[in-house]
């Protein structure tokens, strides 16, 4: 549990769920896979098992574990901070039985001190138990968008009452082309960084920036990525964007 993220646009990580299986190319060198091998092996619970060795390399075995004891992280931190939920899986992963998002959903409604960050690939399952939920305005529901080919994300989570809807362009791995922006409020975006990290062009991401500038969406540019995500940055045309929705400005 990382109460001081390395992640730019959030502050803390929360893992109530652990594991996860590829369900698009995005998922291809997630470095979840690597960091639950290396937290399996210094002996914490909770990974055991998440993951096998498939040349040489952790991949995703596809068990996905619980871990009731960590939804009262949140309510332990008294200063109130942004909270990335699920960074080392998804909530809507089929494997999450719908009592357990419900149970998170309930911390975090309870904990409106926090703002929670859930971000999902599993954008038609999100659509389809939405209803079901209760949605905090501390809560922003996002959905990751690598390429054109999975564009449709967009319109699942525009169906979701969420105060604050974002997108996760990261791994950007084509050109979105025209993205309908309607009811977003926020675009994260970046290109792959570590091990076998693919290449991302520059055109793709001015794209994005370009269309959230024209439609009133905050853009924070992540990083350009690579094997060393350090030495490539993530300044964009002569700055850094690290814009954020308006309504966590007010």
């Amino acid at each position: 549990m990382a109460t001081n993220s390395s992640i730019e646009w959030t502050e803390a990580t929360w893992n109530p769920v652990a594991g996860c299986s590829l369900v698009s190319p995005g998922c291809t060198n997630c470095y979840a896979m690597r960091m639950a091998a290396r937290l399996s092996a210094m002996g914490q619970d909770k990974y055991v098992g998440t993951t096998r060795k498939s040349g040489g390399k952790a991949k995703c075995s596809g068990k996905v574990n619980l871990d009731e004891y960590s939804l009262n992280i949140p309510r332990n931190w008294k200063k109130g901070r942004m909270i990335f939920v699920n960074s080392m899986s998804d909530l809507f992963h089929d494997s999450v039985p719908e009592y357990f998002i419900k149970k998170v959903f309930e911390v975090m409604a309870e904990c409106k001190h926090h703002t929670f960050q859930v971000l999902t690939k599993r954008s038609e399952r999100l659509s389809k138990i939405s209803s079901q939920l209760s949605f905090p305005e501390n809560l922003w529901v996002g959905v990751s968008i690598e390429s054109r080919d999975f564009i449709s994300r967009i319109d699942d989570l525009r169906a979701v009452p969420s105060s604050i809807r974002f997108l996760s362009c990261e791994p950007l791995l084509g050109d979105l082309g025209a993205i309908d922006l309607n009811g977003i409020d926020w675009a994260i975006a970046g290109g792959e960084s570590g091990p076998g990290a693919r290449p991302m062009k520059a055109e793709w991401i001015r794209s994005i920036r370009d269309q959230c500038a024209r439609d009133g969406v905050a853009f924070h540019f992540k990083q350009w990525g690579g094997v060393n995500k350090k030495a490539t940055g993530r300044t964009l045309d002569g700055r850094t964007w690290d814009e954020f929705p308006r309504k966590l400005a007010a």
